[in-house]
């Protein structure tokens, strides 16, 4: 009997080297038909659940096990593809896009988004998809497997945006506003796409659009934490008038010299996160976040689902394992008391608080708060009650269907902090890894936008997104007035569409009024001033500090050509551009989605990490989409 035993774990070992023997390693890059790199593609071993998921730069680097190996690459809205490993080492694949797929999208309720004023409500917009669905393999990630074939939007809350108006120079000088450094809107708008669905025009905020992307602005010099970069040019949607950016760009900390961190990750665990690409998806987000963490930095873990409890005291960020450990034993189930989590995680970050620290709750949410504080009001009361405390807000969103974003831009606007969301595990990669000193540590607060025009040149102007951050003229000087904050590295660009005096179509945008009969207004300008556009205004505020720094600068000289203009002008003239056409803007003028996919590839610039040519394959995919609309009209 001993003899035959040893016999099986003799054969045992030697089928184990055999097998480990066939193991082999296998690299590559995945690009599309233009040549440009594709992240968060797809790469399966085929009949197991060995997969991986490209990188920013479309590297995939995979460990097969068997010598017959068939790897399959998959992205939503390009061909699959199957290759047969046999002798390769390195595997390079370029996949098309499938517009197959789009077409097979039937599209029910367009009519009535384009009838109805949408007021906080997503539009309901179902999506049904031939044949079988394909589920995950067992083993791999849920959420990277294609949408359901019904995709029922119609929960999905939104605040109400109304695109800001042309004002007239003479009657209203100055343009006041607070910076918005969130991006949430721009991946939410991915996620539709990608899913075969035009957004909701109130989930289109193009402030956030232009800003997802990072420009090529010169580094703060100087006693101010950023720089400003103001440029002006020809606009590319009517010849007539003029596009003025301006650019921030927050200095820059390497991580080693980041403040200790204090954290506080407040997760929901309820219910309505159970779905794949919810707690799973959010769940693999912070293992990224984790393995970030210095030994400095402190992390407590807040669960809310019918009540909220502290699953993980004040731990090391050295100690990693004990945190994931923590993640990892994560479930969802339950209602939700949102307003139970965030009182929670607001009382254990000052109990914990670092007095020279970076001190912030993360909350992760689809957030569909259903117990206790629910409503939009009581949770903006709540976060402006505890903001004033140093403690600052990351809000990062996940899901579909449910989905309430109206509320997690309340809480991460009024809490002190930025907004994003996750659509994918890339995405979580590149708000809580590359862009990690940005997202969680703040270098200026309150941050506010104040502009005067010169009416001896600017006849009128309209500034591009930023509809729910407006401010009152006088709420620029006052320093109890809440504004945005801006991030380690974090680029902030605002555009304004400008009427010049003279311009042949002045009398289609400005509407004339009665003259005044018991007062006359008459605007004169110095001559001193006569080559002057415009006079910028900022202030700010230190993060640990309550009066406010006073900035200012001013735009001179000529007029450059649209083409004449810099990539970073072009490429968010672009992205603005396809903000307005998807919302069917009564200012778009002659945008159409293909010349707008030609501004963008030509103003790409260095696109090392593929998110700009990203964007200009989402135009195609909408105009695509946008055809198979009418058609269903």
């Amino acid at each position: 009997m001993k003899k035959i035993a040893l016999l099986l774990i003799t054969g045992l070992m030697l089928l184990s080297v055999s097998v480990l023997g066939q193991q082999k390693s296998i690299t590559g890059y995945v690009t599309d038909e233009s040549g440009v790199a594709m992240p968060g593609v797809n790469v399966i071993e085929k009949n197991t659940v060995n997969g991986t998921i490209t990188n920013s730069e479309g590297y995939f680097k995979i460990k097969v096990y068997h010598e017959n190996a068939i790897l399959q690459f998959a992205f939503i809205g390009f061909e699959s593809q199957e290759v047969k490993v046999k002798e390769k080492t390195v595997i390079n694949v370029t996949l098309k896009q499938s517009v197959s797929n789009i077409e097979e999208v039937v599209v029910t309720g367009y009519a009535s988004q384009k009838k109805i004023s949408l007021t906080g409500s997503a539009v309901c917009v179902t999506g049904k998809r031939k044949g079988r669905r394909n589920k995950p393999l067992k083993g791999q990630a849920a959420y990277f497997a294609p949408p359901a074939y019904t995709l029922d939007y119609s929960n999905e809350k939104y605040a109400s945006v109304s695109e800001n108006g042309y004002k007239e120079v003479t009657k209203e000088p100055l343009s006041t506003f607070s910076v918005d450094v969130d991006r949430a809107s721009y991946t939410n708008i991915r996620r539709f796409l990608n899913n075969g669905q035009l957004p909701p025009k109130d989930a289109i905020r193009i402030e956030e659009m232009v800003n997802y992307f990072d420009y090529d602005y010169a580094r703060p010099e100087g006693e101010h934490p950023f720089s400003v970069n103001p440029e002006l040019a020809t606009c590319p949607w009517n010849d007539e008038h003029y596009l003025l950016k301006v650019g921030l760009k927050g200095m820059e900390i390497d991580k080693e010299d980041l403040p200790p961190s204090n954290l506080v990750f407040l997760l929901d665990v309820s219910g309505s996160m159970n779905s794949v690409n919810k707690l799973p998806l959010l769940k693999s987000s912070f293992r990224l976040l984790v393995n970030e963490l210095r030994a400095e930095d402190r992390v407590s873990i807040v669960v809310y689902a019918g009540a909220a409890g502290v699953v993980l005291k004040p731990t090391s960020g050295n100690k990693k394992k004990e945190i994931l450990d923590a993640l990892d034993r994560l479930e969802a189930g339950g209602s939700t008391a949102g307003g139970a989590g965030l009182k929670l995680a607001y009382k254990l970050a000052k109990e914990n608080y670092r007095k020279h620290g970076n001190n912030r709750i993360i909350l992760a949410t689809d957030g569909d708060f259903n117990v206790g504080i629910s409503s939009n009001q009581g949770m903006e009361d709540l976060v402006e009650e505890e903001r004033n405390n140093g403690v600052y807000m990351t809000v990062l969103g996940f899901g579909m269907g449910n989905y309430k974003d109206d509320r997690m831009e309340i809480i991460a606007d009024k809490g002190n902090g930025n907004y994003a969301y996750i659509d994918n595990l890339q995405e979580a990669q590149k708000t809580l890894v590359s862009e990690f000193g940005g997202t969680l540590f703040t270098i200026a607060k309150d941050v506010k936008f104040q502009i005067e025009f010169n009416p001896s040149k600017v006849l009128a102007y309209r500034l591009i997104g930023y509809e729910n951050r407006l401010l009152n003229d006088e709420d620029f000087n006052d320093d109890t007035k809440d504004a945005g904050e801006i991030g380690a590295g974090h680029t902030v660009t605002a555009l304004y569409e400008i009427i010049p005096v003279g311009a042949k179509d002045s009398k289609d945008w400005i509407s004339s009024v009665d003259p005044l009969k018991y007062q006359k207004k008459k605007y004169t300008v110095q001559d001193d001033y006569s080559n002057e556009w415009l006079t910028l205004k900022l202030r700010y505020k230190k993060p640990n500090k309550d009066k406010s720094i006073l900035l200012k600068k001013v735009l001179e000289g000529k007029v450059k050509d649209f083409n004449k203009a810099s990539d970073d002008f072009r490429f968010a003239a672009s992205v603005a551009g396809f903000g307005m056409v998807l919302r069917d803007s009564p200012y778009m003028g002659e945008l159409a989605f293909d010349s707008l996919q030609s501004i963008a590839k030509k103003a790409r610039g260095d696109d090392e990490q593929g998110f700009k040519a990203e964007m200009v394959r989402l135009m195609k995919t909408a105009e695509s989409l946008s055809i198979q609309y009418a058609a269903n009209d």
